[in-house]
């Protein structure tokens, strides 16, 4: 899988499966093999699609069908996860007996809503989001068999002018160009260089507003998901529209 375009690698282990699983393979998506006929368009932009299941039967094959199908250039790994094990490839660890989990410190502004969409819409549907006082981020972490995010120190959190969601984008290796002008705004939002995007001193504002309207953090988050989908939508196509006013047109 390293050879040529990074694919994006797709988890399609039936969800009892995975579940009971504490092991994926690194930097990949996770998604319900049965729903592909639904996700498959959702995708977000890449040249090639790899899907793995346990062992490359049924579930990855029937999956990269369904994505073929639907126009898309889809391969199943041959083995699935146990072959990439035994090969020694690299590995991400998740709870077992859950999905993915997520802890971060409380009171989310900015990086910490952005990387839980990012994560919820593009990486797994399914994931748990926790937040925390700063000092437990940690402690929680490993108590909860969660990974932390957005504290020093940790692999996704901040490196030189990057922000966390950059670390995510990195992580996953997500490539649409629509996220990558996403991540411009939430870096110039997050770190106070509004000049980084035109959009970024509107962000910090929606986001600020938020947390100062929500005292619930998950609640926070319920409402931040809606403006990142928006932000989102606006990156990938809507913006050659132009709003103003034109008084002839409306008698």
């Amino acid at each position: 899988m390293s050879a040529g375009a990074t694919p994006i690698v797709i988890d399609v282990r039936p969800r009892p499966a995975f579940l009971e699983a504490d092991t994926m393979i690194c930097g990949v998506l996770r998604r319900e093999p049965k729903e592909a006929h639904a996700w498959a368009k959702s995708l977000p932009g890449a040249s090639s699609v790899v899907l793995y299941c346990a062992h490359g039967r049924e579930a990855s094959q029937e999956a990269a069908a369904t994505l073929n199908a639907a126009g898309l250039s889809a391969r199943y790994l041959e083995g699935g996860l146990e072959a990439w094990k035994a090969g020694g490839g690299a590995l991400d660890h998740k709870p077992r007996g859950a999905s993915t989990r997520w802890v971060t410190r409380e009171r989310p502004k900015i990086d910490r809503i952005a990387c839980p969409w990012l994560v919820a819409r593009f990486v797994d549907p399914g994931a748990e989001f926790l937040y925390v006082p700063p000092k437990e981020v940690l402690g929680v972490a490993k108590r909860k068999d969660a990974v932390p995010y957005d504290v020093p120190d940790v692999h996704f959190s901040h490196d030189g002018e990057l922000c966390s969601f950059d670390a995510f984008i990195r992580h996953f290796r997500l490539t649409d160009p629509a996220l990558k002008e996403l991540a411009v705004i939430v870096r110039g939002a997050d770190t106070a260089r509004l000049a980084l995007a035109p959009q970024a001193a509107g962000l910090a504002a929606i986001s600020l507003g938020l947390s100062r309207n929500f005292s619930d953090d998950h609640e926070m988050l319920r409402h931040g998901m809606v403006t990142y989908d928006a932000l989102y939508t606006w990156c990938r196509e809507g913006k050659e529209e132009v709003h103003t006013w034109n008084p002839q047109a409306y008698r």
